[in-house]
């Protein structure tokens, strides 16, 4: 493909792009890692590790606009109908609070294979210090991945590879992309749901608000103090089997929403995952061997 000329959306440019992002990521954090180890754990260098992400996304996204060659308005679309925000929300809700046991229990099969929990690297949240927290650990991802993932990445993948596979594919992208082991089946989960209701609305702006939501419910839990070490919840057993069943109707109702809406799916071409997965095939080797690294 030529440079100089811009493309139309394709499958490859998608994996393309993913690969983009985690090589200008790996980059970046090569330059900055330094710089945090030589701030002996100052709570400038935990917000320094987060810009990383959000700086890398950046520049993935102008490079990637600019060798689509599309109206902005066909790979990121704000306006939405305002019952798949409520889906969103619904879903997000079941993810975080339903969807955090199956989780649980494969940090707890890697437990016993011996994997040590990493401890969390979230800065100070307490007092008006929880501001500049929400603001880089939940709104500059909000945005930054979802037009990344769910919108650069999904709107490409989509357009050969079909909807369902998209959605997959950009899963198992977000996924990776974060690195984390103990988050692996819950941002798989949360990455092809996401993609899905993008799907659906064809906008990014309900995905953008439920992955804020996501993000900034973790942080404001924490800052309140209701949940423990692992992030689980700190309440008692009446009130912990009210939210894990409430969550997990609210989850089930999102899904099901999400599968009778009438919003038409792309089909798929034949051969397209294998050209996405050669776009990406470089940043899916980096990210897996940095996730097999995170086990020891």
């Amino acid at each position: 493909m030529n440079f100089k000329k811009p493309c139309r959306l394709c499958t490859f440019s998608g994996g393309m792009a993913f690969s983009l992002c985690v090589f200008i990521y790996l980059i970046l954090s090569l330059v900055v890692s330094p710089i945090i180890a030589a701030g002996g754990g100052e709570e400038w260098t935990k917000y320094l590790g987060y810009l990383v992400s959000p700086v890398a996304i950046c520049i993935t996204l102008a490079v990637m606009y600019s060798y689509c060659g599309v109206p902005a308005k066909s790979l990121f679309p704000v306006r939405t109908k305002p019952k798949y925000i409520l889906i969103g929300v619904a879903l997000v809700f079941g993810l975080l609070f339903s969807l955090g046991g199956l989780n649980e229990l494969f940090i707890s099969a890697l437990e016993k294979l011996g994997y040590v929990r990493n401890p969390s690297t979230l800065p100070d949240v307490t007092g008006w210090k929880v501001v500049p927290v929400l603001i880089v650990v939940a709104v500059l991802p909000a945005v930054g991945e979802e037009l990344l993932f769910r919108a650069m990445i999904l709107n490409n993948a989509e357009e050969e590879a079909g909807s369902i596979r998209a959605a997959l594919l950009v899963g198992l992208c977000f996924s990776l992309y974060h690195g984390s082991v103990e988050q692996t089946i819950y941002q798989f989960i949360c990455g092809c749901l996401f993609a899905f209701l993008a799907i659906r609305s064809r906008s990014v702006t309900p995905v953008v608000i439920i992955h804020f939501l996501n993000n900034a419910l973790i942080i404001v839990l924490t800052a309140v103090g209701v949940t423990d070490e692992t992030g689980a919840l700190v309440a008692s057993q009446g009130a912990l089997i009210a939210i894990y069943v409430l969550s997990a109707i609210a989850l089930v109702a999102a899904i099901v929403l999400l599968i009778f809406d009438k919003s038409p799916l792309k089909r798929g071409k034949e051969g397209a995952t294998s050209r996405f997965f050669l776009g990406a095939a470089a940043g899916l080797v980096i990210m897996a061997v940095l996730w097999i690294a995170g086990l020891f």
